[in-house]
């Protein structure tokens, strides 16, 4: 019997039998057996909206005028810290923008496209990007990684994002970012 027949038979008999609908199968196949090398990255965000050197600024607002409301967005530009301190390493840059993507009363929740660009460390020049929603008023929030350049070139995974402090024009989110790069 040829290999690829047992091939084909091990692929029918595994999906049938561990998985509904043979995703991890497929994912299997796809890495053609090999393991995926997952990559942990720790950071904090620091969003300043106020100030001399604000790292955020808005560039569209609704017709109403409220800064917070359906449709605001923000530029950023944002420190990547070690720890949570302002002061502490500078590791990144968080750059792109969010909005306010939910009409809601009950939510507030923003469209978050961000690349977070490394300039120290193991990952220096690398990076990954982020696209998508952000509950922000929900403690952890998950976001998927939908690529990456440099050492995490064809990165994927996702980001769980904490809010460790705000106040009305600056906010530190903590980051915990699961990437693949396989």
């Amino acid at each position: 019997m040829s290999s690829f027949l047992y091939y084909s038979i091990f692929i029918l008999y595994a999906t049938s039998l561990y998985s509904i609908d043979g995703v991890l199968i497929r994912q299997f196949v796809r890495s053609g057996g090999k393991t995926e090398n997952l990559t942990h990255l720790h950071f904090f965000f620091h969003d300043i909206l106020g100030g001399k050197n604000p790292t955020s600024v808005r560039i569209i607002g609704p017709s109403n005028g409220t800064a917070g409301g359906f449709g605001s967005t923000m530029m950023i530009d944002n420190a990547l810290t070690e720890e949570q301190d302002r002061a502490s390493k500078l590791i990144g840059r968080a750059q792109g923008f969010y909005s306010v993507a939910s009409q809601q009363a009950d939510e507030f929740a923003f469209l978050m496209v961000m690349n977070c660009v490394f300039v120290e460390g193991k990952y220096k020049g690398s990076s990954i990007s982020i696209l998508g929603r952000n509950p922000v008023m929900n403690n952890v929030r998950e976001m998927p990684v939908v690529g990456g350049t440099g050492q995490l070139r064809f990165a994927r995974g996702y980001a769980l994002a904490h809010t460790v402090w705000f106040d009305a024009v600056d906010a530190i989110v903590e980051y915990n970012v699961y990437v693949s790069d396989s």
